[in-house]
């Protein structure tokens, strides 16, 4: 889950278009949190005629008490590393604030239609690790699990990956096995699954479903450093879902109930900033073994049938 320690900022180049191959770039967003690691990172593909822009991010200046929404100056940027190129389509993989508001500034400078995951406008009151949802969301088209989009030299298919938000998509690079993975792989931490939107069995179906694709040669996340070696990347991740789920019922069996107090047990020394984050998780887990009929609760209590 998200950490506390930032790397240091001089190696970061916010705002600077850096080529990570032949058909994709990335222009790193001005709004690093403990929760957004360095920040979020948008990605243009394309190396001809026009590009596709994926996660063109946050926009303005942030909102108090949600560092990871501040977008100043991004626009600008992502628009500098476009050049002479038309953008054919902002593309988002879903619609957390620090990944989508920036493409409405973005389709209105350039006329590009916004494509991709579905609307979803959703109250959760619950403490967050990560960006509230953004209500203004408005694609022109979305994207169906499988469907194509297509650009000068360049091929993007949308895979979907429900489970950190319900709407969320990856987006595979046909040309060169490179996925886009948005918040549902990250490349610095687990990604948060906090519902009543995020779903444990579902983020556990789409960490599978990813695992079961041989033509991934490369992840590039919304958060943190690219991942070469994905299968075996996603294979840790599905282990330590299933370990955490493991400790999860030993607590229960010692006698520990509610979530504060698991999250206390579990998690020891985490920053303080990041126990919402924490028991959102242990929700989500306790939720599914719920549905699994693993755990019964009883208002805040939580234990393991006899």
């Amino acid at each position: 889950m998200a950490s506390s320690s930032l790397p240091d900022r001089s190696t970061w180049n916010t705002g600077a278009a850096q080529q990570l191959e032949p058909l994709v770039r990335r222009v790193l967003a001005p709004n690093p949190s403990p929760y957004t690691f360095t920040g979020t990172q948008t990605y243009l593909v394309g190396a001809g005629r026009d590009v596709a822009v994926i996660d063109p991010g946050p926009d303005g200046t942030g909102v108090a008490g949600h560092a990871d929404t501040n977008g100043e100056g991004h626009v600008a940027a992502i628009l500098a590393a476009v050049g002479t190129a038309r953008v054919a389509a902002i593309v988002c993989t879903h619609t957390h604030r620090d990944h989508s508001p920036a493409s409405r500034p973005l389709a209105a400078l350039t006329g590009a239609p916004i494509i991709g995951c579905a609307p979803l406008a959703i109250e959760d009151n619950g403490p967050r690790a990560d960006a509230a949802f953004d209500p203004d969301y408005a694609p022109a088209r979305i994207l169906a699990d499988g469907e194509e989009l297509h650009g000068d030299g360049w091929t993007l298919q949308a895979v979907a990956t429900p489970g950190h938000t319900s709407n969320h998509l990856c987006l595979s690079l046909k040309q060169s096995g490179a996925l886009f993975t948005g918040d549902h792989v990250m490349g610095w931490s687990t990604s948060v699954v906090s519902p009543p939107d995020g779903d444990m069995a579902a983020y556990m179906a789409s960490l599978q479903k990813l695992y079961d694709r041989p033509q991934d040669r490369i992840y590039y996340p919304a958060h943190g450093d690219p991942i070469p070696n994905p299968h075996q990347f996603v294979r840790g991740m599905l282990g330590h879902r299933r370990q955490r789920e493991r400790q999860i019922l030993r607590v229960l069996e010692s006698g520990t109930h509610d979530i504060p107090a698991m999250v206390a047990q579990m998690y020891k020394g985490l920053d303080p900033r990041l126990t919402g984050a924490a028991g959102r998780s242990v929700l989500a887990h306790l939720l599914d073994l719920e549905r699994q009929g693993r755990v019964v609760r009883s208002g805040e209590q939580w234990t393991i049938p006899s």
